[in-house]
């Protein structure tokens, strides 16, 4: 599953775009008052001013060549301070054969940087931020987790891994949509996840708009089709 573009909401606009222009390093690919746009390897990564939300704040995941970890968490450790989960400022998830660690940006999103083995991506030359590869993971926080995966499943989109009501992945390693339920703590953070409306254009399913409708989250593709 291949994240070409992402679309999140910022109530603080101008400390985000200098952050991630600055700080995270990131190419401009345009700005105006009222959003700005960065290129995160393959994927373009939105934030758009919203005046109507209190304090959006997402999680979601950046692909990083699987041998470089070390080189990342100094490069970013140097910029921010990294998020703990025990005392610890990384993981390695055994099932999935992967190393992440997790930091905040101005807006309170909870970004990770995480090196995922099986991809065999690795580089030899030093780590910048031309080495981000991509958005491969965007939160989506959900009442009721398995009748949401069920929706995300009919649009083409596989489980990752088995059926959970806590966390459920969907899509693959390149791109997962990692389903939680609502108020469950995002791990590496002390904030309890909670629903923010956004936009994803999967490659070979199209553009799609979460938003909240009632007390269920609904998907909108770009083909005007309600899930």
């Amino acid at each position: 599953m291949k994240i070409t573009e992402v679309s999140l909401s910022t109530s603080n606009l101008n400390e985000m775009r200098s952050f991630y222009e600055d700080v995270l390093e990131l190419p401009m690919v345009k700005e105006d008052k009222e959003a700005f746009t960065v290129q995160v390897g393959a994927t373009t990564l939105t934030f758009l001013q919203s005046n109507e939300l209190e304090d959006p704040f997402y999680h979601f995941a950046i692909n990083i060549p699987e041998n470089k970890m070390d080189e990342a968490k100094a490069w970013i450790q140097s910029k921010v301070e990294l998020n703990t989960e025990n005392d610890s400022d990384e993981v390695f998830f055994k099932s999935w054969n992967a190393r992440a660690i997790y930091f905040e940006d101005p807006a309170g999103n909870i970004l990770e940087f995480i090196a995922r083995h099986n991809l065999k991506n690795g580089v030899t030359h030093r780590f910048s931020s031309m080495d981000f590869l991509n958005v491969s993971e965007v939160g989506v926080v959900v009442r009721d987790v398995i009748p949401f995966v069920r929706k995300l499943n009919q649009l083409g989109l596989p489980n990752w891994r088995e059926d959970s009501e806590g966390l459920t992945p969907v899509g693959d390693e390149t791109g997962l949509f990692i389903t939680v339920k609502n108020g469950r703590r995002w791990f590496f953070s002390t904030k309890d996840a909670k629903f923010f409306p956004f936009e994803v254009s999967i490659e070979g399913t199209g553009r799609m708009l979460f938003e909240e409708q009632g007390d269920k989250i609904s998907i909108l593709s770009c083909y005007s089709e309600k899930v």
